[in-house]
């Protein structure tokens, strides 16, 4: 071999290593801009490398994403202040005071805090929320701020706010303010959200292929005709429809997602598609039942963390 020869060698195999090398850089920078666009605060624990196994994966179309913001926001409606997600100052009166007074030194904080924020009242018979148009008299509080939610922890500042806002109002009705060290309370709000950021997990199939778009809605109408809609939700992409199960969400995680995955299976047979992952890779039955089979741990890290899925404080702490 001669020095031009061999010189042409080298000088071919270092292009072949940096256009290598560059793929590899280019395939970083696209990953990353896509996690800043489509992630969520908490990583997905059942992302894998490996697209031969069948997994779970976070949401990443922009429609599931839209679809989801109309879900029930973060204080369902039987939510009551819980020490496990809330920050709860106690207020205390010697004598009663009526709910539509309370509600009104309340109103400011609420505006301020929005859903974040409950307040129940007792008269020595039970707990119950605050509303308006309340009737009748209290003679304890409950004034909670919620600490948790999938945006993470909220910061010391906004609950010193809270804090002084809540012993703002309990001067103002003539009410005693016992709250909490601040401090252990955020620590605690650390640990269940990393433990909650760990089971935050999102199913997507993906059911693709030439669709009319009356066939589409027609599918989908006859989805959300069932008694009280479906335990997932449907979502147009522009080659097909998405399914999306939030587990933790999901009050019966094995039954919601069989019914998904039915659902994406009778779509595939109707419309002539077929399912798929969030990368295009095929999901026959065998790997939908693999992907089944891994929501049970995630059911039983939550219960063991004393968040029964689909229960108010799962959907207030994954909101």
């Amino acid at each position: 071999m001669t020095d031009l020869q061999l010189g042409l060698l080298v000088l071919g195999a270092a292009a072949v290593v940096g256009v290598v090398a560059y793929n590899r850089i280019q395939e970083r920078s696209v990953r990353r801009e896509a996690e800043r666009t489509f992630g969520s605060a908490h990583s997905d624990v059942l992302l894998d490398e490996e697209p031969a196994e069948p997994v779970l994966q976070g949401v990443s179309i922009e429609e599931a994403q839209k679809e989801k913001v109309k879900e029930e926001a973060a204080s369902p409606s039987d939510a009551m202040p819980d020490e496990r997600v809330d920050y709860v100052i106690v207020l205390r009166t010697a004598v009663g005071i009526s709910r539509a007074a309370v509600l009104e030194a309340w109103r400011p904080i609420e505006k301020r805090f929005g859903r974040r924020a409950l307040l129940a009242g007792s008269e020595g018979s039970g707990w119950r929320r605050l509303v308006a148009g309340d009737f009748g008299s209290c003679t304890v509080l409950r004034a909670a701020l919620q600490l948790v939610s999938r945006s993470g922890v909220i910061g010391e500042p906004e609950l010193l706010e809270f804090r002084s806002a809540v012993e703002t109002l309990a001067t103002r009705i003539g009410a005693s303010a016992a709250a909490p060290e601040m401090r252990p309370a955020l620590e605690a709000a650390r640990a269940l959200d990393k433990r909650c950021a760990e089971a935050d997990v999102q199913v997507a199939l993906h059911v693709v292929g030439e669709f009319g778009e009356a066939a589409v809605a027609a599918e989908v109408s006859a989805a959300f005709s069932e008694r009280g809609g479906p335990p997932y939700q449907v979502a147009r992409r522009g080659d097909g429809l998405t399914l999306v199960l939030d587990v933790p969400r999901s009050l019966d995680i094995a039954r919601s997602y069989e019914a998904m995955a039915r659902m994406a299976a009778h779509l595939a047979s109707t419309l002539g598609g077929r399912i798929v992952d969030d990368r295009g890779n095929a999901l026959d039955e065998r790997a939908l039942a693999a992907i089944g089979a891994e929501l049970e741990p995630i059911r039983r890290q939550l219960s063991e963390a004393g968040v029964e899925p689909g229960s108010p404080l799962a959907l207030r702490l994954f909101s």
